[in-house]
């Protein structure tokens, strides 16, 4: 097998560290890539927004699978587009994406399949938003309605918290186009999970647990980010908890997007709450989260290939996935300034001292080489991840492997995991 991955961040890497094990596979590339990816994939110089450049690679180098890693290219009519050239691509069409790409989308399919989820109503007019927020009262969410690389959310704790949210998506347009529309719906209460399914338009067979740590600082302070780390598997969301939300959730969204003629293939990502009234849905993405990629690939004991295979043939129905009886955890490096203005074109030393240690796994971000060293080119740089036969001897792996990286402009979350370990 031929495999394209598309994308450059530690999704990415650990999906290609994940798909360079698998005896199907012959010849890896991953565009645009990474200095990680680079250890075991080829690089190729295209944007995960060109399409046509992506589909013109792919043809003329014979690609058998294509991996989008981000939800951008998705939204953006890849699997469309690799379809249309005869290309097997795992994620959804761009009709599906939009479960991700508009949060009125998800709403709405959550109405019709009957999915729990909050209560919610949709805003076009900053006023009217405002005087909605006034009547309801907080805690309360404010969403922008597209894509907005996990800073469209704001759960304000007070209605001056959520009209400020207002004002900045809506009339500021402070994330352009994705929150001049928002959604804003009741606070839900509980512990908040990611669950994961691979799904083939009929079929969606589970593919594991994390959860995600999204605010800058410790003991969840600070602005949302892109996640500054995950551990799987969660013990707040146990086996039956798990099913519940697979047969309530996952597999009734999969049903109503088949029954509109947009059958969803590939990830399914879905952001839960678990209530006191059982697992409600928070949202659904396209794609694997990052970083709980980086953490659930470390537990993953089956062919991650043969699996994204299965869901492009529709066989996921005879397929069967294993699981390390382990736990992983991933911590998120930054660059200083990160999620604001980061600092970049620092050098990063003694990672392959961090790599060479028991369990652990350095997955690379935002990094490239430059004349042999290596350097910080983005917000997110790396994600250190280790395995443990329980999460307090994933964290001590982890940690240590942070500690030994020499790298002054960085900086991390110190108690990833630390609901599970009963921290903080």
């Amino acid at each position: 097998m031929r495999v394209l991955v598309v994308g450059s961040g530690g999704r990415e890497h650990a999906l290609c560290w994940a798909l360079a094990a698998s005896p199907l596979l012959t010849k890896l590339w991953c565009a645009p890539g990474n200095a990680g990816t680079a250890e075991v994939a080829e690089n190729v110089s295209i944007g995960v927004l060109d399409i046509a450049g992506l589909v013109q690679f792919a043809t003329r180098n014979a690609v058998d699978l294509v991996v989008p890693g981000p939800e951008m290219p998705l939204v953006a009519g890849i699997a469309d587009a690799m379809g249309l050239a005869g290309i097997a691509c795992c994620g959804p069409s761009a009709a599906a994406a939009r479960i991700e790409g508009s949060k009125t989308f998800t709403k709405e399919l959550c109405d019709a399949a009957g999915i729990p989820t909050a209560l919610w109503e949709r805003f076009d007019d900053a006023q009217a938003a405002r005087e909605f927020v006034r009547r309801r009262g907080a805690p309360i969410v404010v969403k922008a309605d597209g894509l907005a690389a996990g800073k469209g959310v704001v759960v304000a704790a007070s209605v001056s918290e959520a009209e400020d949210a207002i004002a900045a998506f809506m009339e500021r347009e402070s994330l352009g186009a994705a929150g001049r529309s928002v959604i804003i719906e009741e606070c839900l209460i509980g512990e908040e999970v990611s669950l994961f399914a691979l799904c083939d338009g009929v079929t969606a067979l589970p593919l594991g647990a994390a959860q995600d740590h999204k605010r800058v600082g410790d003991g969840d302070t600070g602005p949302n980010t892109g996640g500054m780390g995950a551990y799987s598997p969660p013990p707040a969301l146990s086996a039956a908890l798990a099913e519940a939300a697979m047969e309530r959730i996952v597999r009734p969204a999969l049903a109503e997007l088949a029954r509109q003629g947009m059958p969803f293939r590939g990830i399914l990502f879905a952001g839960l709450m678990l209530t006191a009234d059982g697992p409600k849905l928070i949202e659904f993405n396209a794609r694997f989260g990052d970083p709980e990629c980086q953490a659930l690939v470390l537990r993953l004991q089956s062919d991650l290939l043969a699996a994204l295979l299965a869901a492009c043939d529709g066989e996921l129905a005879h397929f069967d996935l294993r699981w390390r009886d382990a736990a992983a955890i991933a911590v998120v490096m930054a660059a200083r300034g990160y999620p604001g203005d980061p600092v970049k074109g620092t050098e990063i030393r003694g990672l392959e001292r961090a790599a060479a240690m028991p369990d652990v796994q350095v997955f690379h971000a935002g990094t490239q080489r430059v004349g042999g060293r290596l350097m910080a080119t983005g917000g997110r740089v790396l994600t250190v991840c280790a395995t443990g036969v329980d999460l307090r001897a994933a964290s001590e792996s982890a940690y240590a492997a942070v500690a030994a990286i020499d790298w002054p402009e960085g900086f991390c979350r110190h108690d990833i995991g630390w609901r599970a370990l009963g921290a903080g």
